[in-house]
């Protein structure tokens, strides 16, 4: 009962501006004091989409900025940003901070089939939104992921944060015996389904977030599909490099510890095994707007559950 309750008052402690919309995707901007840089992330975003939408990737979509206890102008540039395309961006406002908190908010009370987050800098590159998002759309995965680590992906970072990020790295994958390569890149997307299924088992609300979602994707036997993308580092990050590896690392061992701990139970996780998961999720994502397999490859299917006005 004690858990339900502070459940309870977390969700008072939201604050949104629009309304969850049935489209495809849910593209999560978390944002912490990023007045500078906001309304050109975000315009620049709806502007591609809105562009590119039709010819590249043929789903519905709204950008949701989940502002995590900003203490300068964020919240007031998102609901202007809001205002102005009422139709494809809402945002919600924490009084908590952690961005893993703010992601587990947004996609929690989320109505679109998908769900995806990207950094605000925009360091990976958008282009590969649709390569992102359509293969979870189409039931081919239930997670992808942005991997700057795989062969075909072009990196352009300091050689110091390029040292640090393949030795982080390699930390889960040697600790916790995960077969994923870059777990902290800022672009991923999970559907529905899956994300009603692990959030819940996620403990984690801060830069670890990434890292134990995909161990506990894993651990359940879901699909996760690993891109390779094009990313830049930004160099105005302000992210605490040594802070972040300190708590992924206390992050990791409890990690470790639970898995131990239910293997001398003699207990599995609290996940669905493969074989279970597979029949849940029934490889058919509900409202989607994917043409049909015996229709052109721009055509849309008409749902009118489903709000697709742009801004």
């Amino acid at each position: 009962m004690a858990t339900d309750k502070s459940h309870k008052v977390r969700l008072i402690r939201l604050s949104f501006y629009g309304s969850p919309k049935s489209v495809d995707a849910d593209i999560v901007i978390p944002i912490y004091n990023e007045e500078v840089r906001l309304a050109d992330s975000v315009s620049t975003l709806c502007s591609f989409l809105d562009r590119h939408s039709r010819d590249l990737a043929p789903f519905s979509w709204n950008i949701v900025i989940a502002d995590n206890a900003s203490t300068h102008a964020s919240w007031q540039i998102a609901k202007s940003l809001c205002d102005w395309c009422p139709n494809q961006v809402r945002a919600l406002h924490l009084a908590r901070k952690g961005r893993g908190y703010a992601l587990k908010q947004a996609w929690l009370s989320s109505r679109a089939a998908v769900m995806a987050y990207m950094d605000v800098d925009l360091s990976t590159d958008i282009g590969s939104t649709g390569s992102l998002i359509l293969p979870l759309l189409q039931g081919g995965a239930d997670i992808a992921l942005g991997s700057r680590l795989l062969p075909q992906s072009r990196v352009t970072r300091s050689p110091k944060r390029e040292f640090i990020s393949r030795t982080y790295n390699l930390m889960p994958r040697s600790y916790l015996a995960v077969s994923f390569h870059d777990a902290q890149c800022g672009f991923k997307a999970i559907t529905a389904q899956a994300a009603h299924v692990l959030l819940p088992q996620v403990k984690n609300d801060e830069w670890f977030f990434d890292t134990e979602l995909l161990v506990r994707a894993q651990q359940a036997g879901m699909t996760m599909l690993e891109l390779p993308v094009r990313w830049v580092e930004d160099a105005g990050s302000t992210v605490d490099i040594p802070d972040t590896v300190k708590k992924d690392l206390e992050g990791m061992y409890r990690v470790r510890e639970d898995m131990e701990a239910r293997m001398v139970d003699g207990l599995r996780v609290d996940l669905n095994p493969a074989a279970v998961w597979d029949q849940i999720r029934q490889h058919e994502l509900r409202r989607s707007l994917l043409p049909a397999k015996e229709e052109g490859p721009h055509s849309r299917m008409q749902n009118p559950d489903k709000e697709t006005a742009a801004c």
